[in-house]
């Protein structure tokens, strides 16, 4: 495989970087280095100038002071940000950047932090933290379509409209702890709780994403060439269906 280009965007890595989300980039990075696809890696911290016709965006998680900054910036970018998703940019929010993916954050005795709105859900402070191993479930992504992470939030999150759970909660709380979800998907968007780092245990969901990206830039179905992951699968197994 030559010849091919994906440039992705990490959104404010000095403000959300809180759960080793360097992890996933380095995942996105090394899958496409191994198959010789040429991926530029940018950094968009406040101040920066977003350019349009990104193929993949990353946001990580981060405390509510960070939040906070974050959501004003975001509302600054909010209509370019729309365009590159209803063009089918991939975007991967973790934790909460997650959050900001979705309408709101309302956080305890605080005001509201307004999101850019791509994914029709909306989040609230709960009374308790849900902290443990997660395993889940994407039929969506194959044969191969189990998920595993870590998940530490109070956040609860629920989801409206033609925005679905990116996965289906088998040990684990989740979105909210209540309704079995887990994460948020409307078209090539994904928001997830599933951190420690997300990607590097999912070597098959990085490549899921990096298959949407190629589609979007190429408007077609590339198959990536495979890759011996003998010990990603090891991490993924030593987590899977075992509560914390």
């Amino acid at each position: 495989m030559s010849n091919l280009k994906l440039k992705l965007v990490h959104l404010y890595p000095l403000f959300l970087n809180i759960y080793g989300d360097i992890g996933n980039i380095r995942v996105f990075q090394k899958r496409c280095e191994w198959r010789n696809i040429d991926l530029t890696i940018e950094q968009f911290n406040i101040g920066d100038k977003l350019e349009p016709d990104t193929d993949i965006y990353f946001i990580g998680g981060g405390q509510d002071r960070q939040q906070v900054e974050v959501s004003k910036e975001l509302q600054k970018h909010k209509n370019l940000l729309t365009d590159e998703y209803n063009n089918n940019s991939v975007f991967l929010g973790i934790c909460g950047g997650y959050q900001l993916m979705g309408e709101y954050y309302q956080p305890h005795d605080a005001d509201r932090l307004e999101g850019i709105g791509i994914l029709d859900a909306y989040t609230v402070a709960g009374p308790t933290r849900f902290i443990g191993n997660v395993t889940a479930k994407a039929e969506y992504i194959g044969e191969k379509n189990t998920l595993v992470g870590f998940e530490n939030h109070s956040g609860l999150t629920y989801l409206r409209g033609d925005t679905t759970p990116m996965a289906q909660v088998i040990v684990g709380n989740g979105n909210n702890g209540t309704d079995k979800r887990e994460g948020a998907r409307s078209k090539n968007a994904f928001g997830t709780y599933l951190h420690g780092s997300f990607l590097p245990k999912n070597p098959h969901f990085a490549d899921y994403l990096i298959k949407l990206a190629l589609k979007k830039r190429y408007n077609d179905d590339i198959e990536l060439e495979p890759i011996d992951d003998t010990i990603e699968n090891k991490a993924h197994e030593s987590v899977l269906n075992k509560a914390y």
